[in-house]
């Protein structure tokens, strides 16, 4: 503990330092709610893929994310990002809010003209455009994060930037570890790849795709000894189409599709399984101070016509009060429901409402 809390003076010192030659910016953020579970299924402990857990009665204050980061430039061509973030879901050995390494990277501007390349621990490609359309994050993630598709960090390499002179096009590639924040234990990969079209400012498309690849598996029809093995790797692929007026309005959708190779046995037979996701938002600006939020996400982990009772709906809706400009209170309410399970059992949905406190530091 001592060792940490002098790292912590350290830090501050070099940083407040490096402040000082115009080179170095400090930033971060905080959001969290008041929330209460008003309704629960008595059975939901048991039931996989939930996002809106806990206990029936159960409220309190949590504090869901808070960063601090450090932009320093080297120079013109290198730039460099750390952050630090705790949350909720990292907690220390004795159960206190953890704090882990969020950002960790080296960015070399224009390698070749119009590209950058990033070293270290960095954003993975399927988060950056549909979270900026959403624009909500304090409110909840992405579906492709808030389901557990994509991590939304690798220790990796990559390359962004455009593909055409007027940067209409634009791409973003990456290799990772596929381990997100994590040291690398194996030999497997993750390969990314993005690309966003965007013919005017207002609006945004973007089709992303990535392979992780993973172990082979055991062929249960297999009469070989020892038995052939096949792929058992993971693929994803998703489009996202946004509009936004900013100050005004936006909308937005986004669609994914994801699949295990040889993910299923069924009567000593293999099969891919798929799982899909559809997410649609939109928020409105009644004023400066005030704008109505709300999204539905529609989540099916596995589309084999076996797997029943698994699907999930999930909406939120809110009205988000800015008092300032660095400053969000947001009422609103999430509504998860579940599909009836195989015996006609029906799960009742549940509902939290919140208050929402955000606010970022500069």
């Amino acid at each position: 503990m001592k060792k940490t809390f002098l790292f912590i003076i350290f830090l501050n010192a070099a940083l407040f330092a490096q402040e000082a030659t115009n080179r170095g910016r400090i930033s971060g953020l905080m959001f969290g709610d008041y929330f209460y579970n008003v309704s629960r299924d008595t059975g939901l402990s048991s039931f996989a893929n939930v996002v809106n857990g806990g206990k029936k009665d159960f409220n309190g204050v949590q504090l869901r994310r808070i960063n601090f980061t450090y932009d320093y430039d080297i120079s013109e061509s290198f730039t460099t990002r750390f952050r630090l973030e705790a949350d909720q879901a990292a907690n220390t050995s004795d159960g206190k809010i953890g704090v882990f390494v969020k950002d960790a990277y080296l960015q070399w501007k224009n390698i070749f003209k119009g590209s950058d390349f990033i070293f270290g621990i960095q954003p993975t490609p399927a988060f950056e455009a549909s979270e900026g359309v959403w624009d909500n994050r304090f409110l909840e993630k992405t579906i492709l994060d808030l389901r557990g598709v994509v991590a939304t960090r690798d220790l990796a390499i990559a390359l962004r930037g455009r593909i055409d002179s007027e940067g209409l096009f634009k791409y973003w590639l990456v290799i990772g570890n596929g381990s997100g924040t994590r040291p690398e234990t194996d030999k497997y990969k993750r390969f990314y790849a993005h690309i966003q079209y965007s013919p005017i400012k207002q609006f945004t498309a973007t089709l992303y795709a990535d392979l992780r690849t993973r172990p082979e598996i055991n062929d249960p029809a297999s009469t070989s000894n020892p038995p052939a093995t096949v792929t058992n790797n993971d693929l994803t692929y998703a489009v996202f189409l946004g509009y936004q007026e900013r100050g005004s309005y936006s909308a937005g959708v986004e669609g994914f599709l994801n699949s295990r190779q040889n993910g299923i046995i069924n009567n000593g037979e293999l099969k891919d399984r798929k799982g899909i996701g559809l997410s649609a938002f939109a928020s409105y600006n009644f004023s400066k101070e005030f704008a109505a939020v709300g999204r539905f996400d529609y989540y099916d982990p596995n589309t084999d016509s076996d797997s029943k009772g698994d699907s999930r709906n999930w909406f939120i809706f809110g009205l988000n009060y800015k008092p300032d400009n660095k400053v969000t209170i947001s009422p609103n309410v999430i509504i998860e429901t579940y599909e009836s399970i195989p015996n006609g059992r029906s799960i009742d949905a549940s509902v939290t409402p919140r208050i929402t406190f955000f606010y970022t530091f500069l």
